[in-house]
């Protein structure tokens, strides 16, 4: 028969009553630290991205219509989704090979390697973008070589494409490098003794077990790239019509005082920005083990 807690021995009774005094002083603390998060959530994340929406339908659905079917609006959209869909595959494509090579094998170099694809972390967006201009611009190194074939870089295409691979290089690469670390190598070298050929290894074991974190990376280096402002607004020249990403234009429609236009270009990448978090909710849901060992360092 249990002891009521007046026949339990002094010392033990004094400990239940610290523990229920501690576990009610945890709980008060866990109730503070959740209410803070909450305030915090609600006043620096959900009230602006609210606000977006709200002025963005301020003037009603036709005048919404106009702003983002005028054509610099259109422009913009169409050159933010073409950056992206060329800047994404390649660095998809290029984090797999820099994740493969480092996760399975030993080279002189290595740790340079992952230093150099850690590189965009450390460095400002905006002094990325003037890296390019000195290289590539009218008085950079390159300028005259281009001038002289005719090449445009800078203040063109091909300068927001280099600036957007630089700046998003590292998300995919980053997802894959861990994880294929933690699965080791076991099942490759079996496969090779077998007599698979090393494509073979790589599409049938290799990148099947790493897919999801492989998703997870390209999601993020999408939604970077497309919401993309300091190293694009440099080498862009910031041209309506033509250089103008997104991002840029909403810029430019706000330093005009065109207030509703602006905002709904923007409400545009927040909708963006609430897939890209849908998606990742999902995926940390269904797929949370397999993410959670991308991350294992």
């Amino acid at each position: 028969m249990a002891m009521s807690n007046a026949t339990l021995p002094s010392g033990t009774a004094t400990a239940r009553r610290e523990n229920d005094r501690a576990r009610g002083e945890s709980r008060l603390v866990q109730i503070v630290l959740i209410a803070v998060s909450l305030a915090f959530l609600l006043l620096f994340l959900l009230l602006p991205l609210a606000a977006v929406f709200v002025e963005a339908a301020a003037r009603g659905w036709k005048a919404y219509g106009a702003a983002i079917t005028e054509p610099d609006a259109l422009a913009a959209i169409r050159l933010t989704l073409l950056v992206a869909a060329i800047a994404v595959p390649f660095n998809t494509v290029v984090g797999i090979a820099a994740a493969w090579a480092i996760a399975k094998f030993e080279f002189r170099g290595k740790n340079l390697l992952i230093s150099l694809i850690d590189l965009p972390f450390s460095v400002s967006p905006v002094i990325s973008g003037l890296v390019f201009v000195l290289l590539f611009g009218a008085q950079g190194y390159f300028g005259s070589w281009l001038q002289a074939h005719d090449i445009k870089i800078i203040f063109a295409l091909p300068g927001l494409i280099l600036a957007t691979v630089f700046v998003t290089f590292p998300f995919v690469a980053r997802e894959l490098i861990p994880h294929m670390q933690s699965l080791g190598s076991a099942d490759e070298e079996a496969a090779l003794t077998l007599g698979a050929s090393p494509w073979r290894v790589f599409f049938a074991i290799t990148l099947p077990n790493v897919k999801w974190s492989l998703f997870y990376g390209i999601l993020l280096c999408n939604a970077r790239a497309m919401g993309e402002f300091g190293a694009v607004a440099v080498v862009s020249g910031k041209i309506r019509g033509e250089t103008n990403t997104m991002p840029l234009h909403v810029e430019i429609l706000y330093n005009e005082y065109m207030g509703p236009a602006a905002f709904a270009v923007a409400s545009l990448l927040a909708g963006l920005a609430l897939v890209t978090l849908v998606l990742k909710t999902l995926l940390e849901w269904h797929y949370g083990d397999a993410i959670a060992a991308s991350r294992r360092h």
